[in-house]
């Protein structure tokens, strides 16, 4: 009998249970970063037709309101002004901008534990959003959204593995004035995290005084430019195919402070783009197209995000819906049309239509979370915490939606095959010896590398869930968000930086 074949030695419990206490503590199995591009939505030969299509529209009928300081400085790179008084980009221009476009950076943490590069097909799951309700806590209810509850949502992120950076996901309707707005947003950001984070600027004169800020915090003047680690949320195109002139100023604002771009274009389908899906990603990769250029006619090979963000209405109704196979699909068509490009890709998933942490919720976020990643987008933002199709925000939800994110990145890792991982030593081992493989040394490793385990997701039977109490999902995740919001101050901002920004701002938070 050849030594592979014999029957295996009887292993003792205590063998038994010390391997286990070894895979107790793992590696973390799915974590931020899995290669995505498993899921093509469409063939090569299709990202070609719809990219070639966008070329024609931004040829022949180019972009309307180009202000004066974009038209001059395109078309000193070729762009012209046609008889509508269109500025339009021959097809040479945009392969020529594509061509010298930057394809991959890092987005920086302030601490750089959390840094990432962007880019290929690696996938990061991320925030953003505008959400001007929030779900209470307590009471269940939606209510306004308050300055305090982006500084929650900041610092409760803070503690979620798979959440990759912040951006705000709320807005603070109990500050009215547009300055303090945005130099408060930029505050809690500082203050809940050290994740990269994203905000948006509202008028271009808010971008030197938040850098300011940054630069403080990380310790002088010019720091910030070294380590960028907000990115401006810009959306540079309002569809269909028109520059909006104020995206414009605080774009070339951000340029100016080394403040990386996420150029966002949000178009509807059947209201400000076409119906057909097909005839969608022709104009909103011709936008978003638009928004590269404009850029990197300031700034060649400036660290922008393509984010071709589709967002889908219900033609009934004419509401916008977050959740559905739409939506799932779109935005890991342009996911693959970003990549095939060779651009670093951002997209929207999890924008659910669920009001209440519930079924619905779930179905919608996991779906569209797990054809994004799948997709191989780098930034997939909305991931986190959304309800109401993008009109709310919810501290449970974004307990929920981190273990979600988790088999996500599990599903997205896929299968490794190898001699090892074939495990036929392993099947004839169990075969001929003890004929189970609880236990065994394969089995052991295997328990660590290859599973992801949920902490909130119940998998006890029946019996047992009814003895705990009974919970559903939306128990269990306020009673984790509870306890993380329960936390002190986390003192990522120092008494120093603090005073120096209560004297030049209205700072609002206690």
């Amino acid at each position: 009998m050849s030594d592979s074949l014999k029957p295996a030695t009887r292993r003792g419990r205590s063998s038994r249970v010390a391997a286990r206490a070894i895979a107790a503590t793992p590696e973390n199995p799915a974590a931020p970063g899995q290669v995505g591009g498993q899921y093509r939505p469409l063939t090569d030969n299709q990202c070609r037709q719809i990219y070639d299509s966008a070329l024609n529209l931004l040829n022949d009928l180019g972009m309307g309101e180009a202000p004066p300081v974009l038209t001059e400085a395109a078309c000193a790179r070729g762009a012209f002004v046609n008889d509508l008084g269109r500025l339009c980009f021959p097809p040479a221009m945009v392969a020529d901008i594509i061509d010298g476009a930057c394809k991959s950076f890092i987005y920086y943490g302030r601490d750089q534990k959390h840094d990432f590069e962007v880019g290929g097909e690696r996938v990061y799951f991320g925030t953003g959003g505008a959400a001007v309700q929030t779900l209470d806590i307590d009471s269940g209810k939606y209510r306004s959204s308050t300055l305090r509850d982006l500084y929650d949502f900041t610092r409760l992120q803070d503690t979620l593995t798979n959440v990759s950076w912040f951006t705000r996901c709320c807005v603070a309707t109990d500050v009215p004035d547009l300055v303090d707005l945005d130099i408060n947003t930029a505050y809690a950001l500082l203050r809940g995290t050290t994740k990269p984070v994203g905000t948006s600027f509202t008028i271009w004169e808010t971008v030197d005084p938040i850098i300011d800020l940054f630069d403080h915090a990380l310790g002088g003047e010019g720091r910030f430019a070294e380590r960028p680690f907000c990115k401006a949320h810009i959306s540079p195109v309002i569809s269909p195919m028109r520059y909006g002139e104020d995206a414009v100023d605080v774009t070339v604002a951000c340029v100016k402070r080394n403040v990386p771009i996420n150029a966002i274009i949000a178009a509807q389908s059947g209201a400000t783009a076409p119906a057909t899906p097909a005839g969608f990603l022709v104009q909103s990769t011709a936008e978003t197209l638009a928004g590269l250029i404009l850029v990197n006619v300031f700034a060649p090979g400036y660290p922008v995000i393509f984010s071709n963000w589709p967002l889908v209405i219900d033609l009934r109704s004419g509401a916008f819906s977050g959740g559905g196979g739409e939506s799932s699909i779109l935005n890991a068509a342009a996911a693959q049309v970003s990549n095939w490009l060779g651009l670093p890709s951002g997209v929207a998933s999890s924008m659910a239509d669920a009001k209440a942490v519930d079924a619905q919720m779930g179905a919608e976020k996991a779906m569209s979370a797990l054809a994004c990643g799948l997709a191989g987008a780098n930034m997939v933002y909305e991931s986190a915490g959304m309800t109401a199709s993008l009109l709310g925000a919810s501290f449970e939800a974004f307990i929920l939606d981190d273990e979600m994110l988790g088999h996500v990145h599990r599903a997205i890792r896929g299968i490794e095959v190898t001699d090892k991982t074939l495990a036929e030593a392993a099947i004839r081992e169990a075969v001929l010896g003890e004929g189970h493989f609880l236990g065994g040394d394969d089995t052991m490793v295997s328990m660590s590398r290859d599973y992801f385990y949920p902490t909130l997701a119940d998998r006890n039977p029946p019996v047992t869930w009814e003895e705990n109490g009974s919970q559903d999902a939306w128990d269990v995740a306020r009673e984790k968000a509870r306890e993380i919001l329960a936390r002190p101050d986390p003192g990522y901002l120092d008494a120093k930086t603090d005073a120096w920004a209560r004297e030049r701002f209205n700072i609002l938070l206690p």
